[in-house]
C-alpha cells in the first residue's frame, strides 16, 4: 500500500534528483540512515532477528506511519520545488528500504523496487544485483524539531480518541505555556500541524489564561489545548467524569 501511494504520488511527474529540505524530508532520510547502520550491524553479529524487528520499526511506524502522512500536505499544497523533493524523497527513501529488506524479503521487495526504478532512473535488471545500502548523514535538529511534531501531533488524536470524536473533523487548538522554541515549532509546522491534525484554527493563551473549555495533553512544559465547544456536552461529559 505504501507503494502503491508512492508510485501514485509521483505518476506523471518529471521527478528528478534532489536535495531534501523541508525538516520532515530530511527527518526521514536521517532515521533511514540510522535505520541502515542498524541493520548493517545486527546483520555483521548474525542478528537477522534484531535486524527484521529494526526494518519492520522503520518502514511500519516511521516511513509509512509518520512520513507518507507528512508527504501529503506538501504534494497537495507546496510549491513545485517542494513537491518534487518530497516526491523524489518518498522515492528514494522506499528504494533503499527495499535493498535493505531484500534478504529477509526477497519476493516483494523485488515486485516493487522493478516499478520503482524507472521513476529513479536506475538501470539494472534485479534487486539483488544491486548494493546494499551504506548509511549516510543523520540530521539531529530534523528528528528532534519532527519528534515535537509528532508528540503535539499525538496528543491531538488521543484527545479526539477519549472524546470520541471523528478524526476528519477540524478542531480549535490553542497552545499554553513551553519555551520560545515550542512557539517557533508551532510556526514552522503550522501547515503541518492543520494539515495532518486536521486543526482548523490555533492560538497561544496567556499563562493565568481561563482553560476550562479545553481537554489537555502535554508535550513537556507545553499544553496542547483543544476546545471542546461544539465537540460534547460538558455537563454529561463531567457527570461521566464523576463517575470513574
Amino acid at each position: 500500500n505504501a507503494a502503491r501511494y508512492v508510485l501514485i504520488s509521483t505518476a506523471d511527474h518529471d521527478v528528478h534528483a534532489a536535495t531534501p529540505s523541508s525538516a520532515a524530508d530530511l527527518w526521514i532520510v536521517s532515521r533511514l540512515n540510522r535505520m541502515i547502520s542498524d541493520v548493517t550491524g545486527h546483520i555483521g553479529d548474525y542478528r537477522l532477528d534484531l535486524a527484521a524487528q529494526r526494518l519492520y520499526e522503520f518502514i511500519w511506524n516511521e516511513y509509512c506511519d509518520s512520513y507518507l502522512e507528512l508527504s501529503k500536505p506538501v504534494l497537495q499544497k507546496g510549491s513545485p520545488d517542494e513537491q518534487n523533493a518530497t516526491r523524489y524523497t518518498l522515492l528514494q527513501v522506499l528504494e533503499k528500504s527495499l535493498r535493505t529488506l531484500h534478504p529477509i524479503m526477497p519476493y516483494i521487495t523485488e515486485e516493487i523496487w522493478q516499478r520503482l526504478k524507472t521513476p529513479l532512473g536506475i538501470e539494472g535488471e534485479s534487486i539483488m544485483l544491486q548494493m546494499f545500502p551504506e548509511p549516510g548523514d543523520t540530521h539531529p535538529q530534523a528528528e528532534d524539531d519532527i519528534g515535537w511534531l509528532q508528540s503535539v501531533l499525538q496528543g491531538v488524536r488521543n484527545i479526539r480518541a477519549e472524546l470520541n470524536v471523528a478524526p476528519g473533523k477540524p478542531l480549535d487548538v490553542a497552545f499554553q505555556g513551553g519555551s520560545q522554541t515550542d512557539r517557533d515549532r508551532q510556526l514552522q509546522f503550522a501547515n503541518l500541524l492543520h494539515g495532518v491534525g486536521r486543526i482548523s484554527a490555533s492560538e497561544w493563551l496567556e499563562d493565568d489564561a481561563d482553560t476550562s473549555q479545553y481537554s489537555v495533553a502535554l508535550v513537556d512544559d507545553l499544553k496542547v489545548l483543544v476546545s471542546l465547544k461544539g465537540l460534547i456536552d460538558l455537563e454529561d461529559e463531567l457527570a461521566r467524569l464523576g463517575k470513574l
